[in-house]
């Protein structure tokens, strides 16, 4: 909304808005709002979900038995306190013309109340176990296939049409695999796959929120390379059409993410749940598609891909050989009974993420 003030410029007093044009200008408010509003809100609603909450969050039996003494009576659907300076921010900073806006905005607002349902049933049934899976993760591959296929609709309709449905292969120079329709399932995985990543490493105070920042600041800065002409040239990478826009939605996630974390820092006074992993998973792997950058996502991303992949190891290697790899799964849980203290699990974990978000922003230069 206040990028159109800066059309507002036809006399002197009125030019201060034209710095309202600027991506970085909007970027950077954005954060700033979505941290403000957060600051002012979130005391007030963490007390309000813990009274209509009551005992707070079930804690799963089979989990650490620390957990259970511990964090009892912690309220969840914290994700509320992301989503709303988040929209709010972002709807207020962003240039809302723009389509890969509202679609990234579609899969956020859409997997949040998926995930707002999802905490709600796990609340009011006093059990860690909410939605059915299959159900959930249909609604979750029906949005993610609708998502994938209005993106490819909106670059057949761009400055090149060649992209879409075409897969890009970093380290490779502007080298995209013509996948056609066929790409609407590849789309679909990685949005899915994405927000269920994130709601796995969702499991610890602040473990899920600060890797969900670092992805989110390291592809605020590639889809403002992305959607720049000059830059993408440079770089020798895709050019997306007005995908530059989505860098004040991921500045918004950022400035939220650090009003949510100033509450979910050791010790929690709540947690994200559903209602926030879901969302923030689900528009990281939105923006991925939409820049044509779904590999490097998961190299940013890769803390999220290795939980995923330890709770996948598990499972299948106790239906077929009733054997157990890690002490228990996700793997930040493994290092819990290894005696890890959960600090110490955390920041480590951030460490990774820092590190595997730097390889990620290496893959723009090396091809």
């Amino acid at each position: 909304m206040m990028y159109y003030l800066s059309l507002l410029t036809h006399t002197d007093q009125l030019a201060f808005f034209r710095l309202f044009r600027y991506l970085t200008v909007r970027g950077a408010a954005a954060v700033v709002t979505s941290l403000l509003i957060g600051f002012y809100f979130n005391a007030v609603m963490i007390r309000w979900l813990k009274v209509k909450q009551g005992k707070g969050q079930p804690i799963r039996s089979d989990g650490p038995q620390r957990h259970i003494i511990e964090k009892a009576g912690t309220p969840t659907m914290g994700g509320l306190l992301i989503l709303i300076p988040w929209l709010v921010s972002t709807i207020l900073w962003a240039q809302l013309s723009n389509p890969y806006l509202w679609i990234v905005l579609m899969v956020t607002a859409t997997f949040g109340m998926l995930g707002f349902l999802d905490d709600y049933y796990k609340v009011t049934k006093r059990s860690s176990d909410g939605l059915s899976g299959r159900t959930r993760l249909a609604i979750e591959f029906a949005v993610a296939f609708v998502a994938t296929w209005l993106i490819m609709f909106v670059e057949a309709h761009s400055h090149a049409p060649a992209l879409a449905g075409a897969f890009a292969v970093p380290f490779v120079k502007t080298a995209l695999l013509p996948l056609g329709m066929f790409f609407i399932l590849v789309g679909g995985v990685v949005i899915a796959g994405a927000a269920n990543a994130v709601n796995f490493t969702d499991g610890l105070d602040g473990l899920a929120i600060v890797p969900v920042m670092i992805a989110a600041a390291t592809f605020t800065l590639i889809v403002y390379l992305v959607g720049n002409e000059k830059f993408a040239a440079y770089l020798q990478i895709p050019y997306v059409e007005y995908s530059g826009e989505l860098a004040v939605f991921l500045a918004a996630l950022v400035g939220s993410g650090l009003g949510f974390l100033w509450y979910n820092a050791p010790p929690a006074a709540i947690f994200m749940g559903d209602t926030g992993s879901l969302p923030l998973g689900g528009a990281l792997g939105a923006v991925a598609v939409a820049v044509k950058h779904e590999v490097v996502l998961a190299i940013v991303g890769g803390l999220f891909v290795l939980e995923t992949v330890s709770v996948i190891v598990q499972v299948v290697s106790f239906k077929l050989t009733g054997k157990r790899v890690f002490r228990m799964a996700p793997i930040h849980h493994h290092y819990e009974q290894l005696g890890w203290t959960e600090p110490t699990i955390v920041i480590r974990f951030w460490i990774v993420a820092v590190i595997l978000a730097l390889a990620g922003l290496a893959t723009l230069k090396l091809r």
